[in-house]
């Protein structure tokens, strides 16, 4: 019972230790000049910037509109808000995250990634690696339901689901113009990738 206890205590101090290290890196970010149109998330301990494009906006509204058309405008859908994921120094910022009813923001004003239903990144050539990499691998381990990874350079969609032991058990691949089935997860939604445009 003691090293239960102290497990959690150790995991608890690391957890404060990571979100101060990276309040420190957002608020130097926040002061440095970023380029305007620019996506700025710290991805284990390293920062990623990435242009926002005509195509990346497009393919985020359109699953955003899906999600406020299932689940109406008062759903909790972010785009681009950071979000500190388990792991060593991970401040993300989804492209599209939805969280559960009933969540609220903790006392720094920001969202927990226990309340993440569904995530969805769009690639960017640059960060790619990320995406399918350690961001994954961070969404998993926080348990998110539901992580889609759209991806405009070869016109597919990646669906990851069942988060088990810091990975995903079942992996969906589906083809732009095709229909991604999401009805058995907490999303009960069929996204439609027809009008997902290509790069």
């Amino acid at each position: 019972m003691t090293v239960v206890e102290t497990d959690r205590i150790d995991m608890a101090m690391a957890d404060s230790d990571n979100e101060r290290i990276l309040d420190a890196m957002f608020e130097a970010l926040e002061r440095m000049p970023v380029p305007e149109g620019y996506r700025v998330e710290i991805v284990e301990g390293s920062v990623y910037m990435s242009p926002q494009r005509d195509t990346y906006w497009e393919i985020i509204r359109r699953i955003v509109r899906a999600l406020e058309d299932r689940f109406g405008m008062s759903a909790k859908v972010t785009s681009d808000v950071r979000i500190d994921f388990p792991g060593q120094l991970n401040g993300l910022c989804p492209d599209v995250a939805k969280f559960r009813d009933g969540a609220v923001r903790n006392g720094e004003g920001r969202w927990g990634h226990q309340d993440v239903e569904f995530i969805a990144e769009v690639i960017s050539k640059g960060t790619a690696v990320n995406d399918y990499g350690p961001k994954k691998t961070a969404y998993a381990r926080a348990e998110v339901p539901v992580y889609l990874v759209a991806d405009p350079y070869v016109g597919k969609c990646h669906v990851y689901t069942q988060p088990k032991d810091g990975d995903y058990v079942i992996e969906t691949t589906v083809a732009f113009g095709g229909s991604v089935d999401l009805t058995t997860t907490p999303l009960g939604l069929t996204l439609d990738t027809a009008d997902f445009p290509r790069d």
